[in-house]
């Protein structure tokens, strides 16, 4: 059995994204113990698919790198669209490049699966039909949360099942040392853009800090997206505001995927922006607060019964995290949200024999 997981990895400085790769493999080798595996994302492009829509047409077109032979060569493409990037709200390129893929490995013969993940939104009509397309063409479609599920509904094909995401898919890890709190700051958030108002969100995360350590809690800043290059990293920020604090709060950088969730399974308790952060945190019992900046975040964590969001353009940010933070039973509320979020996948491995 060989599977393409497709735009997730092993190796990315994106730790969500290195969590869905990791929870794809996790996952698949219930099914399929011997399976091999292989990645393709953005930075693990194969050298026989180029990216671009002009690219992709032209090879399909040619045939000159190999393409449909290379694709055709898996028994399954196991498409992540990276947990959230079924949609055009990071814009239609990428939402193009990704369903031209998906549409060229269906011609190649292989059967597709559309991972977990968040379906739409689509706000444009070419943004749709691409979508229409993709789910047509899929084997099987899985939704992460119900509304994912009510938007492939909507373009014609229903989910076959509404899961979880797949984190909690990802083998469960030796906790590390003991930590109280881990604090996790969003790079894309500090810098500011679509999502959030950076001044008020450097505000609110400030406002926690001092929340916190008035209350007598000890604070550690892990980043979760770990690219140097990128705008959005997170260590920057991190830094900074560590720096601000005079050695009153730490900063731990993990060194991979193991590192971070071996950290995150010895705290007390995670706050975060990255919804990997807290979904990472969850899915091995520890409590998580997480301050929302898109839909993907609410529907997810309905699902698996977690009621510990906040709105990042909620009216008083800092005091609805704090009153959450300092909530009792958030111990045994996080483990029975693991147990289900566990439990929401296994219809993907029922179906997943079955294909």
């Amino acid at each position: 059995m060989r599977v393409l997981v497709a735009w997730a990895d092993d190796s990315s400085p994106n730790l969500g994204v290195r969590a869905l790769g990791q929870g794809s493999v996790d996952l698949l080798r219930q099914v399929w113990p011997d399976a091999e595996f292989d990645y393709m994302n953005y930075r693990r492009r194969p050298e026989q698919v180029p990216w671009g829509t002009a690219s992709l047409l032209r090879e399909r077109a040619t045939g000159r790198l190999g393409m449909l032979r290379w694709l055709s060569g898996f028994d399954l493409v196991w498409d992540t669209r990276s947990g959230d990037s079924f949609a055009d709200l990071y814009g239609l390129p990428r939402h193009t490049t990704m369903s031209l893929v998906h549409e060229f490995a269906a011609q190649a013969g292989t059967s597709i699966a559309l991972a977990p993940q968040t379906i739409g939104p689509f706000r444009s009509v070419r943004g749709r039909a691409l979508a229409r397309r993709s789910l047509q063409r899929s084997s099987l479609v899985f939704a992460r949360d119900p509304v994912s599920a009510e938007a492939a509904s909507r373009l014609g094909r229903p989910a076959d099942a509404i899961t979880s995401d797949l984190v909690f898919g990802i083998d469960q890890p030796q906790p590390g040392p003991a930590r109280d709190v881990l604090l996790n700051v969003s790079g894309l958030l500090w810098q500011g853009g679509p999502h959030a108002d950076a001044s008020g969100y450097r505000a609110a995360v400030r406002a926690i800090v001092d929340g916190l350590l008035s209350d007598g809690r000890s604070i550690t800043l892990l980043p979760h997206v770990l690219d140097p290059e990128a705008a959005d990293t997170d260590i920057p920020a991190s830094l900074e505001l560590a720096a601000a604090y005079d050695g009153r709060i730490d900063v731990h950088v993990p060194a991979d995927l193991a590192d971070a969730r071996s950290a995150i399974a010895g705290a007390r308790l995670v706050i975060g922006a990255r919804m990997h952060a807290c979904l990472n945190a969850l899915s091995t019992g520890t409590p998580a607060v997480a301050m929302a900046y898109s839909r993907k975040f609410a529907p997810l964590m309905d699902a698996i019964g977690w009621d510990r969001v906040v709105p990042v353009d909620a009216a008083d940010l800092a005091a609805a995290v704090l009153d959450h933070a300092g909530a009792p039973g958030l111990a045994d509320d996080a483990v029975a949200a693991q147990r289900r979020g566990q439990e929401l996948l296994l219809p993907v491995v029922e179906r997943l024999a079955a294909l």
